[in-house]
């Protein structure tokens, strides 16, 4: 009991400090930077596992991929059943020729087909304008037929009267007196087609021209409807009973346009 008091005082007056690793933790602590502690937050953040956002959509398109080009490919097809060679040998359609049978007594069915024919027109006729296209137009306007005998007749009596380079003279090519102001013939028109109606309307109106329209109307002979003009009073001289009448081919000319009122 006598060396307690002694030893404390001893341990008392005593400099040596027993080591302690706590103030040394301390000192290292305060001689570097000072981390703040995570919050728990954060902490809980980045326990949890990240979502990959970015590769789910171009995962989702490639699938979609896969599939449409699955979806395209053809599925594969069972083969078609044959029928049997019993089936077919049955069949009223076999064999590679087939004959139909009919009464005697049935007549035919009539069958209706439409006809389509093509009429020259006057402006056609006058855009060409040629001595073979007004002998046309003056069979338009007589409502007779433009065969190659009525033109080839027309133009022989067209020359016989003005010649065949001035057949349009006074735009009066027949020398009509009928509209023309001139009872012999020597009268004018203004234009090329009032001188083919009136041609066509003075041999109409005519009794004594019923001969010339009737080979007109039938078309079929120039000769014949030749002789019908010898015989009517339409040229006093008669054409010298066709002594004067030429059949010569009659060549292509074409009047001017102010002739035809253009």
């Amino acid at each position: 009991m006598a060396g307690a008091p002694g030893e404390r005082r001893a341990a008392r007056g005593s400099t040596t400090r027993r080591p302690s690793s706590a103030p040394s933790g301390r000192r290292a602590a305060a001689s570097g930077p000072r981390v703040a502690p995570p919050s728990p937050r954060r902490a809980a953040a980045s326990a949890r596992p990240r979502r990959r956002i970015g590769a789910a959509p171009g995962a989702t398109l490639a699938v979609a991929g896969l599939l449409s080009t699955l979806a395209l490919a053809p599925l594969p097809r069972a083969e078609l059943p044959v029928a049997e060679a019993s089936v077919t040998s049955l069949s009223p359609f076999a064999g590679d020729v087939q004959a139909v049978e009919v009464d005697g007594d049935i007549a035919p069915a009539s069958v209706s087909r439409e006809g389509y024919s093509t009429t020259t027109g006057p402006e056609t006729l006058v855009d060409s304008g040629t001595n073979y296209d007004w002998a046309k137009l003056v069979l338009v306007f007589g409502d007779w037929p433009l065969t190659d005998e009525n033109v080839r007749l027309m133009v022989e009596w067209m020359r016989e009267e003005n010649g065949p380079d001035n057949w349009w003279n006074r735009n009066n090519p027949l020398n009509n007196g009928y509209g023309s102001g001139g009872g012999s013939g020597l009268g004018s028109y203004d234009t090329l087609v009032t001188a083919a109606e009136y041609a066509a309307s003075n041999l109409e109106k005519r009794s004594f021209y019923a001969g010339i329209v009737a080979g007109l109307e039938a078309g079929t002979s120039a000769d014949a409807t030749a002789r019908a003009i010898w015989a009517s009073p339409w040229a006093s001289s008669h054409y010298g009973n066709g002594a004067w009448w030429s059949t010569s081919p009659v060549p292509v000319v074409a009047a001017p346009a102010s002739a035809w009122g253009r």
